[in-house]
């Protein structure tokens, strides 16, 4: 072999050397962000999203049958309650997670600060740990606050629909949220849309027809 065929050979390996190199950081780097849990911010948010705003909705189907079977003949007064209950459940959302959050993050990052024998305090690590967390709460009190105000809405138009009309169709628009939660993450999870939007639709009909037949 000449001295150019090695000299060759000695820069294609110190290439591979190098690429390997560049290849094991890039995998280190994406391990740390699994292990932290970055690569879940988007789900986590979406999941309390949906899942708050399931309940916030329901919610408002309850205040809204029980007002009007209450004999609450006003439809201002049915966006009082309703707004009252929203605050409620804007407010848990929020906490409730902010604090839930706290603790799961701190306890992760104790385990892995030592599993790793380093400190990830005020590092690049825990300032997006700190934003996911803050997403997190928002999307958690987001959810339910559009879910129990949006079925409040024919309640505005009460004069042109009557209390009755309102109660009427604020059951549909709410049906009608359910169905979006349920199609949107049927669609991603890749199931039939229509299917999973029917299934989540389907509770705000029950929960219209508990209030109706179950006393106060």
């Amino acid at each position: 072999m000449s001295a150019d065929d090695d000299s060759t050979a000695d820069a294609a390996s110190d290439s591979d050397d190098g690429s390997g190199s560049n290849d094991g950081s890039s995998s280190d780097d994406d391990s740390l962000a699994e292990r932290v849990g970055l690569d879940a911010i988007g789900p986590v948010a979406r999941r309390y999203f949906v899942s708050n705003g399931f309940d916030g909705t329901l919610t408002s189907v309850g205040v809204v049958v029980s007002a009007y079977l209450s004999g609450v003949d006003e439809g201002f007064r049915v966006i009082q309650i309703g707004l009252g209950a929203g605050v409620g459940l804007l407010t848990s959302g929020v906490w409730s997670v902010w604090e839930i959050e706290r603790a799961e993050m701190r306890a992760e990052r104790i385990e892995i600060e030592r599993a790793m024998l380093t400190d990830l305090k005020d590092t690049q690590v825990e300032r997006e740990k700190l934003g996911a967390r803050k997403l997190n709460a928002f999307m958690s009190g987001l959810g339910p606050f559009i879910g129990l105000v949006l079925p409040l809405i024919p309640f505005v138009f009460e004069e042109l629909l009557t209390l009755l009309g309102a109660v009427l169709v604020s059951i549909a628009v709410a049906v009608g949220v359910l169905f979006v939660f349920g199609a949107y993450m049927g669609s991603i999870s890749r199931q039939r849309w229509y299917v999973a939007g029917a299934r989540m639709g389907l509770a705000g009909l029950v929960v219209a027809g508990l209030n109706y037949v179950v006393p106060g």
